[in-house]
């Protein structure tokens, strides 16, 4: 004899039938942003970042770079803005084992730092190399579509031009990502118009629109840009 049918109750969001529910408390945004914890690799490396100044990717946009890295099994990835390593280590976890980290930063005391991250947690010289530089001087010199990800979290005044040397760095699938794609709450509001805001918003804006692009934006941390090159 079957069971009884029993009636269950409808769900009801609290939004309009049109509208998708949204993240709106501090609490959501919280759990997703600490969804997976940090080692004590990378809180030795952000102690390291605070005591130089450095503010790293946050641990939400951290994990999504290990996933993104994982994804498109990278090994080859470029990085403008090593900081102490925060970054670094997070796309190191994701990348093949046989991957090289590319990182460029202008400040030489902070790539000793990062050096001091990645070997602490186990990577062998040979994964990872490190350039003291500026960005847009160093990109020049780099493979064309000799990468899987570049990574993106250096001058945000100069994130136009980084966006037209990453689509050249990358392979064709290929992946790029840029750090702070909302600025602190800044890129939404159109009423902020300092240069880091106007080049961040800009950058959002052409790539959302660059037929050779797929993207989206992730909201954890200061935003998350991600772009993917369509072969």
């Amino acid at each position: 004899m079957p069971p009884p049918s029993r009636r269950v109750a409808p769900i009801v969001w609290s939004h309009t039938p049109t509208e998708e529910p949204t993240i709106t408390t501090a609490a959501s945004l919280a759990f997703a942003e600490d969804h997976l914890s940090e080692d004590d690799h990378l809180a030795a490396a952000r102690q390291r970042a605070d005591e130089v100044g450095v503010v790293p990717i946050g641990p939400g946009a951290g994990a999504v770079l290990s996933f993104l890295a994982s994804a498109v099994q990278a090994r080859a990835v470029a990085e403008i803005g090593t900081g102490t390593g925060v970054s670094g280590l997070w796309l190191l976890r994701g990348m093949q084992a046989d991957g090289v980290l590319t990182s460029v930063d202008l400040e030489a005391e902070h790539q000793r730092l990062a050096r001091e991250t990645f070997t602490e947690a186990g990577f062998a010289p040979q994964r990872f190399r490190l350039i003291a530089g500026a960005g847009l001087d160093v990109m020049p010199r780099l493979t064309d579509a000799g990468y899987d990800l570049v990574f993106l979290d250096g001058d945000k005044v100069e994130y136009g031009e980084y966006l037209e040397q990453a689509v050249r760095l990358v392979r064709p699938g290929g992946l790029i990502a840029f750090d702070n794609a909302l600025w602190h709450d800044r890129v939404a509001d159109p009423s902020q118009r300092d240069p880091e805001t106007t080049a961040i918003r800009e950058v959002v804006q052409r790539v959302a629109t660059d037929d050779r692009l797929r993207s989206m934006l992730v909201p954890l941390g200061d935003g998350l840009l991600v772009a993917q090159l369509l072969s």
